[in-house]
């Protein structure tokens, strides 16, 4: 009775918030899970310092001479569940010179564990198969995957991880470098809620139920600045 007690507890916790204000609406809250609706309309006339913001200093991009397009997502956010299509429809509409770069945020305790294994699975060659699924299987399923002894054994295993090595690489200094190194650079972006773009280091894109940017939204203005961005190169 207590261990099932003690599991739920953990649940709530993993999924009360996807920000890192502990007063924000709890995600358990249908109304604020939801994103909202995708429905055809104009493109607006975005403007910054409103409906994007810029990052200053800029932060360092990793992607050479790509565009760096930065995701910062946390696997126990049911708001990154459902941008997730948003992700692969960004992906599969970026140009050539545009890269995508996923960031697990560790808003609080609960979501370090999915931090480890987005780090682990990525080392493995396992975050293709697993990335969406992973979503799939906290926010449909409902599977109580809220430790990394339980993500070792009870997911990644069922693609080809053996959890022994799974568990060393998730607790290896490396993998505490990864998450402290991606730590850093939230804070730098100035992200205090997921999931969050960011466009080559410069400019911030964040959701906003009271100016009516949800994914769609979101996705316009990444492309927008993706495309600016491009143009500055040239």
């Amino acid at each position: 009775m207590f261990k099932r007690l003690a599991s739920l507890l953990i649940a709530l916790l993993a999924m009360s918030a996807c920000t890192s204000d502990k007063t924000a609406t709890a995600a358990t809250d249908p109304a604020a899970a939801k994103p909202a609706a995708a429905t055809a309309a104009p493109m607006r006339d975005w403007q910054l310092g409103s409906d994007y913001f810029l990052i200053d200093p800029r932060v360092p991009t990793t992607t050479g001479d790509k565009i760096e397009v930065v995701e910062v997502f946390s696997y126990a956010c049911p708001h990154c569940a459902h941008f997730q299509p948003t992700m692969d429809e960004l992906k599969a509409k970026l140009p050539a010179n545009a890269q995508i770069v996923l960031i697990p945020a560790v808003f609080n305790p609960q979501w370090e564990p999915f931090a480890r294994a987005f780090y682990t699975a990525r080392s493995l060659g396992l975050l293709d198969k697993t990335h969406a699924a992973l979503f799939e299987a906290l926010h449909t399923q409902h599977q109580q995957l809220f430790s990394i002894d339980a993500l070792a054994n009870d997911f990644y295993a069922k693609y080809g991880a053996d959890p022994k090595s799974f568990l060393s690489t998730a607790n290896s200094f490396v993998t505490d470098s990864q998450i402290a190194n991606g730590s850093n650079l939230v804070k730098a972006y100035g992200i205090g809620s997921t999931p969050t773009l960011v466009i080559n280091g410069k400019y911030r894109v964040e959701m906003n139920t009271e100016k009516k940017i949800g994914p769609t939204e979101a996705l316009e203005i990444a492309l927008m600045l993706v495309k600016q961005e491009a143009a500055a190169k040239k």
